[in-house]
C-alpha cells in the first residue's frame, strides 16, 4: 500500500489519502485577539498549547494517523519537549513562522528573519529537516509573493499558505486549487499545497478545517473532501490546539464581536468532529502526500 490510496474495504469515504495538519499556537496568539492583545502581554496568559497539542497527538495515535505540525518558533522555544514528542510520534515538523505576525504586517527583512530563525530552532530541537512552511493567517497573497523567494532562500521545499477564497484577511480567489508549482517573482518555483476548497454551483466553499470546521455542519466538510477526492486530488485539513479546548480562558473582551464569534463558536464539538473525520478519511502528513505524488 502506498501513501496516496487506501485499500478497498477500509470503510473510508474515498480511497485518496489526504493531508492532516496542525497550526501549533496558543489561544491568545490568534488573529482575532491581535488588535487588543500585544505580544508583550503574552507571558501574562496561562499557556495551554502543550496539553491541547498532546490531546491531538493522542487522537492521531488512536486513529493511526500521522500529520504535519506547523509550529511557531516562539512556542517551540518555550515548549521544547513538545517538539520532541511530535517528532518521536513520527509526525512531520514544519514552520509557522516565529511570532504569528501575518506577513502583511512585517517588512521583508523581518519576515525573512522569522523564516530562517524558526526553521533553525525547529531543526535543532527536533533533529529533523524542516521542509514546509505555513504563513500565519494564510498571509501569502498577491501582495506578499516576495515571500516565496524568501522561503526558497531559507531552504524550504514547500508552502501551504495559499487559500483560494475571497476573505477580508487573506485569500487568492483565482489561485490554482490542486497541488502545483507556484512561480516566485524571481522566476523560480515553490511547491504549493493550497488550502482545500470544494465547489458549490461554481463558488468555492472552504472545507480545509479551522473555523469552517466548527461553524459549519460536519457534513459540509465531509461532502467537500469527498468532492475533491473524487477528482483524484488530496485535500489538506488543519486545526489549532486551542480548538479542542472548550475550557480555555474567556477573552471575549479582547476581541470584536465577530472575532469572538469566530473563536468560541463550536469549541465543545471540535474533538468529537475530529474523531469522525479521522474515521471517515485517510490522512498522513503533507510531506508524505507530496513525496508520493512526486512533488518532493
Amino acid at each position: 500500500m502506498d501513501a496516496v490510496s487506501a485499500p478497498p474495504g477500509t470503510g473510508y469515504a474515498t480511497d485518496v489519502v489526504n493531508a492532516m495538519s496542525v497550526d501549533v499556537e496558543d489561544y491568545y496568539q490568534v488573529l482575532n485577539f491581535q488588535r487588543k492583545i500585544d505580544r508583550s502581554e503574552w507571558d501574562r496568559f496561562e499557556s495551554r498549547v502543550e496539553q491541547n497539542t498532546d490531546a491531538i497527538l493522542q487522537a492521531f495515535s488512536d486513529a493511526a494517523v500521522k500529520g504535519t505540525f506547523f509550529m511557531l518558533g516562539c512556542v517551540a522555544e518555550r515548549h521544547p519537549a513538545l517538539v520532541r514528542r511530535i517528532v518521536d510520534g513520527g509526525h512531520e515538523l514544519a514552520s509557522h513562522g516565529w511570532s504569528h505576525a501575518p506577513l502583511t504586517s512585517l517588512t521583508e527583512e523581518a519576515a525573512r528573519d522569522e523564516m530562517v530563525r524558526s526553521k533553525a530552532l525547529l531543526e535543532d530541537l527536533g533533529g529533523v529537516e524542516v521542509l514546509g512552511f505555513r504563513a500565519p493567517s494564510f498571509s501569502i497573497i498577491k501582495g506578499t509573493s516576495w515571500a516565496l523567494d524568501a522561503l526558497l532562500e531559507a531552504g524550504y521545499r514547500y508552502d501551504s499558505s495559499v487559500f483560494p477564497v475571497r476573505h477580508p484577511d487573506y485569500g487568492v480567489p483565482d489561485a490554482e486549487e490542486g497541488i502545483h508549482h507556484l512561480r516566485a517573482p524571481s522566476g523560480r518555483t515553490m511547491v504549493e499545497f493550497p488550502m482545500t476548497v470544494a465547489r458549490f454551483f461554481g463558488r468555492p466553499v472552504p472545507v480545509a478545517g479551522g473555523g469552517y470546521f466548527r461553524l459549519l455542519p460536519y457534513g459540509v466538510t465531509r461532502w467537500g473532501l469527498r468532492q475533491v477526492n473524487r477528482k483524484g486530488r488530496p485535500g489538506v485539513f488543519y486545526l489549532h490546539p486551542w480548538e479542542v479546548d472548550p475550557d480555555q480562558p474567556d477573552l471575549r473582551d479582547r476581541a470584536s464581536r465577530i472575532g469572538a464569534f469566530r473563536h468560541y463558536t463550536g469549541l465543545k464539538r471540535t474533538a468529537a468532529r475530529l474523531r469522525l473525520l479521522l474515521a471517515d478519511f485517510r490522512f498522513t502528513s503533507l510531506r508524505d502526500v507530496l513525496a508520493a505524488r512526486g512533488f518532493l
